[in-house]
């Protein structure tokens, strides 16, 4: 296993739950089409936050065997295609750049939409709002890795989103982290191996060098690949031995 992955680093914890998300909220003008699923398809299928408190199903209008977050889906390619793998499964999205979620909406069939919750503000107030072991699997793919050192406490993964990622996942869920920088690998590694309630699911380099079959691929990660740079596929599990939320 190469020495980078995992290695100590000693860096101040990032802030948790800032008002607003680091990073832009909107890029180039949308066209018209996606401008219009913004106002009229959003508003159905948007995240009631405060309602978390008493659960996530009613959230739903079918019976789903499990839920699934994602955190930063970018343009919606990985959840659209575990939404489309896992139709008995009920997925909430987060991700505030606007023409992300646009391009989201307009890729998501209109028969899956009712699976699908979306929050177009920061990730950690879903976390923070989830009850307790609520989540059978958690994504963070990609993240910004804020690579300037100046900009290291801006990085999503810290204390204590890998202490909230712990809370929300039931007893044996998942969570998986995917990054093509170096930095950001070190420090999500130094991070969620800290967390006592998670352990590192991996063996061996062939663990966390290829992506799994039922991982879907993603925009940035062909990007990285395009330009030479080698993901790591991370994935780490709700210890079961007794571990409190």
């Amino acid at each position: 296993m190469p020495e980078r992955l995992g290695r100590d680093r000693q860096a101040r914890p990032p802030r948790f739950g800032a008002k607003r998300p680091a990073g832009r909220r909107k890029g180039r003008r949308l066209r018209a089409g996606r401008a219009e699923l913004l106002e009229t398809v959003l508003p159905a299928m948007r995240l009631d936050l405060p309602a978390l408190a008493d659960g996530w199903r009613g959230q739903f209008t079918f019976e789903p065997s499990a839920l699934w977050l994602e955190i930063g889906f970018g343009s919606g390619e990985h959840l659209i295609a575990q939404a489309a793998a896992n139709p008995d499964v009920a997925f909430i999205g987060c991700e505030p750049f606007v023409n992300g979620l646009a391009a989201c909406l307009a890729g998501l069939p209109a028969d899956a939409r009712h699976r699908v919750r979306l929050h177009d503000d920061d990730g950690l107030a879903v976390l923070r709002a989830l009850p307790a072991g609520s989540v059978a699997r958690c994504f963070i793919l990609f993240p910004d890795p804020w690579p300037k050192r100046r900009h290291a406490e801006r990085r999503f993964i810290g204390v204590e989103s890998a202490a909230a990622f712990a809370r929300v996942l039931e007893p044996g869920g998942e969570l998986r982290f995917a990054s093509d920088d170096p930095g950001m690998i070190d420090w999500g590694l130094m991070h969620l191996r800290a967390e006592p309630r998670l352990t590192w699911l991996a063996d061996g380099a062939g663990d966390w060098s290829a992506r799994p079959a039922n991982w879907p691929a993603t925009r940035y990660e062909a990007k990285a690949l395009a330009a030479g740079r080698r993901p790591a596929y991370l994935r780490f599990a709700r210890r079961t031995d007794g571990q409190t939320p």
